[in-house]
């Protein structure tokens, strides 16, 4: 019975009450927030603004892992946090092709991949724009071209913009979709 072994594996207190001196004892130990920097929220606000001004709407992005090492994910994933707030914005992430204006695409493609990266593009609905995120998907990154992997992304799928840096900061990924919006080469609606 566990009452009856606690006290004898750990003396006459239980284990709860040791836990919970040491964490007093201890205090907090995480390290303090970094300090806002002014100009690059400046510099995410005009992003911002620019975007809206050119796209006059929302803009909805399908993000596609073909096949990365997750570092540019958690980039990406920075640019929803309220440092940056592109969801507040209008620009956000949709779960199916069918409802994006753009891929943001990362890591050499997989064999594996490539199909699924080619039927996603079909799917994202015309004018698409296609936005290569990292060194991996810039150039096949240090994976290049082999046996498992087709390289960078142009070797699949047109691209519009390339965002290169292992792994990108989220303001670069930000420039980069400013990037393709601005460039819009295929015509038609504004997205």
């Amino acid at each position: 019975d566990q009452q009856v072994l606690q006290p004898q594996l750990l003396g006459t207190r239980p284990l709860m009450w040791q836990i919970l001196r040491q964490i007093v004892r201890t205090g907090i130990v995480t390290e303090p927030p970094p300090a806002l920097d002014a100009a690059l929220k400046d510099e995410v606000r005009r992003i911002h603004d620019e975007l809206l001004a050119i796209l006059g709407q929302a803009l909805a992005i399908r993000q596609v892992d073909a096949g990365s090492c997750n570092g540019c994910e958690l980039e990406i994933h920075a640019l929803n946090n309220p440092y940056y707030n592109i969801e507040g914005l209008g620009i956000h992430f949709v779960a199916s092709p069918r409802h994006a204006d753009m891929l943001l695409v990362t890591g050499p493609v997989s064999r594996h991949m490539e199909e699924a990266l080619r039927r996603t593009y079909d799917a994202t609905p015309e004018p698409r724009l296609v936005v290569a995120v990292g060194d991996c998907g810039a150039d096949g990154g240090i994976f290049g071209e082999s046996y498992a992997s087709c390289g960078r992304i142009a070797n699949v799928i047109p691209v519009d913009t390339v965002v290169p840096g292992c792994p990108p900061p989220p303001i670069e990924i930000l420039r980069g979709i400013l990037a393709a919006v601005k460039l819009n080469p295929r015509g038609g609606r504004p997205i």
